[in-house]
């Protein structure tokens, strides 16, 4: 089968697809016939070596953790599902920007979504509940998600706005539009962001999805553990929370929790671009620019 994969760190260029064994479901499991996947901006990071010291990788390394598609294998003690379904969800081993993977963590593919948008759910998703649930944020509260038209961006908006809370989201001026239509109030990003925030009335807490801004973040937050932050290297020298995620029951919960969303007509998934495996490099390419609005994904 085809999986994208690079073998050495390096510019775009060294990320590419090969020929490789399929892997097959084992217990608890299920494999599926990959539709689509999500890009994680996050394996650019992996993919220049500029996290070689903090996570070293084995190569070749293989990308992608969310996709969706239709089940094909189902693992021994799995219930509930069979092949022929359409699913979305995670992978633990990578892996997912290929023609099969095996997921560890699995929901329905909501009707209403294409391929898509199911392919690059499940990581936004996760991180969104994740980061919501780390800084407490519930109803009558005020958030400030930084970064808020990309791919968790917008998701997080979401989230936020499902729980009751009021939502100022950071983009350009070309994405304001989309953040009102997502339920937030736009503000821009960049210097003077925390009297922009202040003018409308500030915030109790903050999601960063950005990076490169923690001092003013916590200025508005007012106290550094009010702010989490998804991709920040820098996080732990402002004494901010660099959160990562998992498949875990937390995983499993928030993929939930969007099908319920996405039933009640609450949760869209934004889709940047969408890419051909063979042009994963393209992929790369986009996210790097940082001005990808919404979801980057690959079509298998």
């Amino acid at each position: 089968m085809r999986a994208v994969q690079f073998v050495e760190y390096g510019p775009p260029g060294v990320v590419h697809v090969a020929e490789v064994s399929e892997p097959h479901a084992g217990p608890g499991t299920i494999r599926i016939a990959v539709r689509a996947s999500g890009f994680s901006a996050g394996e650019t990071l992996i993919r220049s070596g500029r996290m070689r010291d903090t996570m070293p990788v084995q190569f070749p390394f293989r990308s992608g953790f969310d996709a969706a598609g239709v089940v094909d294998e189902v693992g021994p003690g799995v219930s509930g599902v069979e092949p022929g379904d359409e699913v979305f969800g995670w992978t633990t081993a990578r892996g997912a920007n290929a023609d099969f993977t095996v997921l560890q963590a699995w929901a329905p593919k909501p009707p209403g979504w294409s391929w898509a948008q199911a392919g690059g759910a499940a990581g936004s998703v996760e991180t969104g509940v994740r980061v919501l649930d780390l800084l407490a944020v519930e109803a009558g509260q005020t958030v400030l998600v930084q970064g808020a038209a990309g791919g968790v961006g917008t998701v997080t908006v979401q989230l936020a706005v499902a729980r009751g809370a009021r939502v100022i989201g950071t983009a350009s001026a070309a994405n304001h539009d989309l953040l009102r239509s997502l339920g937030a109030e736009p503000v821009l990003y960049g210097p003077g962001l925390p009297d922009r925030v202040q003018a409308l009335g500030g915030a109790d807490a903050v999601v960063d999805c950005a990076g490169g801004s923690l001092p003013d973040l916590i200025a508005i937050a007012g106290d550094p553990a009010k702010v989490v932050t998804i991709a920040d290297l820098g996080a732990a020298g402002h004494g901010v929370h660099l959160s990562h995620g998992g498949v875990d029951a937390l995983a499993v919960h928030s993929l939930g929790i969007a099908v319920d969303l996405a039933a009640q007509g609450r949760l869209q998934l934004i889709v940047a671009a969408r890419f051909p495996l063979e042009q994963a490099a393209a992929a790369h390419e986009l996210s790097e620019t940082r001005h990808a609005r919404g979801k980057i994904v690959l079509i298998t």
